[in-house]
């Protein structure tokens, strides 16, 4: 099996282990758009059978220190547009994702640097970063997951995303994020062991 693991920065990279599958790491860029064309030359180079984004994210409903695995994404940008045929909403079968077998192993595991696991979660994405509270549908928020699952969903590939929090909207976000970085790395390893 193999597949494409897209992550935004270079501060959000981890080595994930995932036995018997071919793994190709992609440094996207912030931002819907760079996300999408990184992750559509990713997707024509290599022909992947599955997309896994990894990364970091706010939160408005959890806490800071858990893992989101998300099928379901929103561009809040798009929700914004009032037409015919805009499409803001994607959302995936989570019983494709492979992290199946990972989370049932989960379930039991004693965590040191994750709080709990969102399974089926929706992650909202938009061009901005969030700062304050506002009606802003799900469960994490985020800068590129939609413009990756767009188009995967496109091209017919399996597309999740594991989040995991670094701060609670409207509590200090950007300083929260930044000084939370290394928590996540070390979170998000823990979750893929």
């Amino acid at each position: 099996m193999k597949i494409v693991l897209p992550y935004a920065i270079e501060e959000e990279k981890i080595e994930i282990k995932i036995p018997s599958a071919e793994l190709i790491y992609v440094a996207t860029g912030m931002g819907k758009v760079r996300a999408a064309v990184r992750t559509m030359h990713a997707i024509y180079e290599h022909k992947p059978d599955m997309v896994i984004n990894f990364g970091t994210a706010g939160t408005i409903k959890h806490q800071v220190g858990d893992v989101c695995v998300c099928n379901r994404f929103i561009d809040r940008d798009l929700q914004k547009v009032v037409f015919d045929g805009v499409i803001s909403e994607i959302q995936f079968p989570i019983e494709e994702i492979l992290c199946i077998d990972i989370l049932n192993a989960n379930k039991s595991k004693k965590f040191t640097h994750i709080k709990s696991i969102v399974q089926e979660g929706t992650c909202n994405t938009g061009d901005s970063f969030i700062t304050q509270d506002s009606d802003i549908n799900g469960d994490v928020i985020d800068m590129e997951a939609y413009g990756e699952a767009d188009v995967c969903s496109e091209m017919g590939i399996p597309f999740y995303s594991v989040k995991y929090i670094t701060d609670v909207i409207g509590q200090n976000s950007w300083q929260d994020w930044y000084a939370k970085l290394a928590d996540a790395r070390k979170g998000l390893a823990e979750f893929f062991e």
